[in-house]
């Protein structure tokens, strides 16, 4: 099959475009830059030069050359909106396969800290967060091009974590280093839904093949909430592990970063399971603590 990968040199679409590659598929990337080019060059995946701004016209005129197209960038609110438009537009009556890249962040809940006892199947209805409802429209947009002839999937993962991540438990780290101890928000028990990237590429294969379309499938292996993971850090490095307000959040993490580490986001995946028969390998995100590459992080910069 031949694969166009938008989002080819990030952390969900390197891992994907790598994992078809070797999986024997003909896989191209988008590459905004030369550099770029050159990194999917060196891993046997064709750059396509272009982006979302200017030079999307080259992105769609990719996507028609395609059997199949992911979409698994991280731009902005009027990039991803254009460029989901344009795609379902281009890709209509063509029986082709798009598939969204996704993100359970669309209903996190601002819960300051507290658990919450709300966890959402596929389809269970729910309350988008504002800052994601550009994203919540792309899903809609995707999952509606399902009625016009288009093999059209949603992907909604919660937290991926792995090799390279840039999640919580990386973020507790470097916590560390801003404050000298590893911090959770209030009472830390608010919780993200997580799944290994691992998991997260196998479901996009399973989906390749199996998906049907206007299927939307989430994609979660386990739960950890934050105060957990900044205990577990704490004794690595041997910190404490210390509750922060929101406002002290911000000068930690910054504001949107405390927002996120502060919020709750727990999924169900039922529809994955059913009819892709998809499970997690990896289910204990904990595994992580101690990595080399997560200590470096908890060292301040001079």
């Amino acid at each position: 099959m031949n694969i166009f990968v938008i989002g080819a040199t990030g952390f969900v679409g390197a891992a994907l475009a790598r994992r078809l590659a070797e999986s024997g598929h003909s896989v191209t990337g988008l590459a905004r830059t030369d550099d770029a080019a050159a990194t999917l060059d060196a891993q046997g995946i064709t750059p396509v030069a272009g982006d979302l701004d200017a030079r999307r016209p080259d992105v769609v005129e990719a996507t028609l050359r395609a059997d199949a197209v992911v979409y698994a960038a991280q731009a902005g609110p009027e990039q991803e909106t254009g460029t989901v438009q344009d795609l379902t537009l281009a890709l209509t009556g063509t029986g082709k396969t798009l598939i969204f890249l996704s993100g359970s962040g669309v209903l996190m809940q601002r819960t300051a800290g507290a658990w919450s006892p709300d966890v959402f199947a596929e389809y269970d209805p729910f309350v988008p967060e504002p800052l994601a409802d550009f994203r919540k429209a792309a899903e809609d947009t995707v999952l509606a091009a399902a009625e016009d002839g288009v093999r059209a999937m949603v992907i909604r993962p919660g937290l991926i974590w792995g090799p390279g991540d840039h999640g919580h438990m990386s973020m507790i780290y470097q916590s560390v280093a801003a404050s000298g101890a590893a911090c959770y928000v209030g009472q830390g028990l608010n919780t993200y839904s997580h799944v290994h990237i691992d998991d997260v590429t196998r479901l996009f294969t399973l989906a390749l093949e199996r998906g049907r379309p206007g299927g939307l499938y989430h994609v979660v292996a386990g739960e950890t909430p934050n105060r957990w993971i900044a205990e577990r850090v704490a004794d690595d490095l041997g910190v404490q592990a210390r509750s922060v307000t929101a406002e002290e959040a911000q000068g930690v993490w910054g504001e949107f970063g405390a927002l996120i580490m502060a919020a709750s986001s727990r999924i169900r995946a039922s529809n994955a399971r059913q009819e892709l028969g998809w499970n997690p390998e990896h289910t204990d995100m904990l595994t992580m603590i101690g990595q080399e590459r997560l200590r470096k992080l908890a060292t301040p910069s001079v």
